[in-house]
């Protein structure tokens, strides 16, 4: 039978990979990766605000869009995800993540998982981790993960916090309490025309008491953030770039089908364990 180290490390492992995955997971980064501001970008101040609160309420009232997002964890993690989200009423949503670089995504190559099926729902998400693994955990595909239970996790990073900060209208909230916001220009994103925004925030200024807790948490001081708003006052795209003690994380995140359906079943319980059965030691 599988040993405790061997079921900690399968479950440690999955848990980094989701969270990476997040669809637009708030974090930290150098204030010198910022778009360098010259004159004739410079945009008063007020009215880039007005037009960033438009689209904060846009976004909030949309409920839910497709993802397209790329993460790269320094050199431990690279990953894809292609999705839905909602965010109407609790988060919702289906993604599909796959690995495509770092030393934990070699490691879960190595155990036979090289993409999986995320669904967040409003108290837990669940991981659909393929055959090979169900072999090493007792046969069921699916892994649960309580939030409420993550929190026990410790390891920095509120776990919980940022799965549930995974929609477009958090970056616009982190932007909003930039010292440094200014409207960068119009731009051609995904088709469309778009207005691009930048500024770099600094945790301590974060208005939202929950994001700066979680970013205190993660040992952020921090964060650029770039996004493109559209006609419609919906983000198309952001970027974030974030580092921690340990390393510097990017992630760049494409919206469409703003108002989308999302449906999310609940995996069959006979076909799921809870990420705390795995922690448990086994016999030998």
């Amino acid at each position: 039978m599988k040993s405790t180290k061997g079921r900690r490390t399968a479950c440690s492992l999955a848990v980094a990979a989701v969270l990476a995955a997040a669809a637009a997971c708030t974090s930290s980064a150098p204030s010198d990766d910022r778009p360098a501001r010259s004159s004739r970008e410079a945009t008063p101040a007020t009215s880039v605000t007005v037009a960033l609160r438009a689209a904060e309420r846009s976004t909030e009232e949309a409920r839910s869009a497709r993802v397209r997002s790329v993460t790269v964890m320094g050199t431990q993690l690279s990953i894809k995800g292609d999705g839905v989200i909602g965010w109407g009423d609790g988060l919702t949503g289906a993604m599909t993540i796959t690995y495509t670089g770092g030393t934990v995504a070699d490691t879960m190559r190595d155990m036979g998982v090289t993409s999986m099926q995320a669904r967040y729902l409003a108290d837990a998400y669940y991981a659909h981790m393929g055959d090979r693994f169900a072999a090493r955990m007792g046969g069921r595909h699916w892994v649960k993960y309580a939030y409420e239970d993550l929190k026990a996790l410790g390891g920095g990073a509120n776990f919980a916090d940022q799965m549930r900060s995974t929609t477009p209208d958090q970056s616009v909230k982190l932007l909003l309490d930039s010292a440094d916001l200014r409207k960068v220009g119009e731009e051609k994103m995904d088709g469309q025309s778009a207005t691009h925004y930048s500024g770099t925030v600094a945790v301590a200024d974060v208005s939202d008491p929950e994001l700066r807790g979680q970013l205190e948490r993660a040992g952020v001081t921090t964060e650029t953030v770039d996004i493109w708003v559209n006609d419609k006052n919906l983000l198309v795209k952001k970027v974030e770039k974030s580092r921690t003690a340990a390393e510097q994380i990017t992630q760049t995140a494409h919206y469409s089908d703003y108002g989308v359906k999302v449906s999310v079943e609940k995996p069959p319980a006979a076909d799921t364990e809870d990420f705390k059965a795995l922690l448990k030691p086994s016999a030998s």
